[in-house]
């Protein structure tokens, strides 16, 4: 399998009034064209600060981060981000569509090409007829769509997901959860998605990474051995699922106490 993501001796330190903090201590992993693979790690762990290295938005202050075999010095074309906080990546004044197209205008792809990958998109993810709406006439969870949409439009070879759940009810959740396993399969992009919720990390990826406490680096690379094909019913109900789930758990304990990898 061909690595769509490489991450080689990541660290980030802030320095503030002369005082230096530590938030990743050194981060090595690297993710193979195609997979879903999650983070968890306890509160504080560098899991955005990690996201935002990957993605370009924050420098690092040492180690590489290669998108396809190409160093990432700035946020890269073949990158997508959905945030958690989908109200503020959203623009209130334009309709869903134009949030959905805006990224397609920036990157100068041809109008009518542009009309199909946004009418590809909002099929996707189900608001084919809420294009013309404004955000603020949705509710959370399709405003949240809206951003995948955008996200998924734009054609990455590697979409970052951070957290993009936590602020809808737990219905809605799992509605994206499976939405977001189908349009992986669907269109064979990379994802890695970041989350605090154990359970949401095992029942989507293929693999966990499980920080630990800061400064922060991977505990374990979890192998998430379920069925390729999931259901919130059938998958969640597993012996195999409480086991992995279980596993996970221990290891974020272990990380909040400071255990460090063996």
């Amino acid at each position: 399998m061909a690595t769509a993501l490489d991450v080689r001796g990541l660290k980030k330190t802030y320095t503030t009034g002369g005082t230096s903090l530590e938030a990743i201590e050194q981060l090595d992993f690297s993710i193979g064209q195609g997979e879903l693979v999650c983070i968890v790690g306890p509160s504080g762990a560098g899991k955005t600060t990690l996201l935002r290295c990957i993605s370009g938005l924050l420098d690092a202050t040492d180690g590489v981060v290669e998108l396809d075999g190409a160093a990432v010095t700035e946020p890269p074309a073949g990158m997508a981000v959905v945030f958690q906080e989908y109200g503020r990546s959203l623009f209130p004044w334009l309709t869903v569509r134009q949030n959905v197209e805006l990224p397609l205008k920036e990157k100068k792809v041809p109008r009518a090409r542009r009309t199909e990958l946004v009418d590809e998109a909002l099929a996707a993810v189900g608001l084919a007829d809420s294009a013309s709406s404004h955000p603020w006439q949705l509710s959370g969870g399709m405003q949240q769509r809206v951003a995948i949409a955008r996200a998924i439009a734009y054609e990455p070879s590697v979409l970052l997901m951070d957290e993009p759940f936590a602020a809808v009810d737990a219905q809605t959740r799992a509605d994206l959860e499976d939405l977001v396993r189908e349009l992986w399969k669907r269109l064979g992009v990379t994802v890695l998605f970041v989350t605090h919720d154990i359970d949401e990390a095992v029942y989507l990826g293929q693999r966990v990474l499980v920080l630990s406490n800061r400064p922060t680096v991977i505990l374990e690379d979890v192998a998430i051995d379920l069925p390729d094909e999931r259901d919130q019913l059938t998958t969640r109900s597993a012996p195999r699922f409480a086991e992995l789930r279980a596993h996970v758990y221990e290891l974020i304990q272990k990380a909040k106490k400071g255990e460090r990898p063996a």
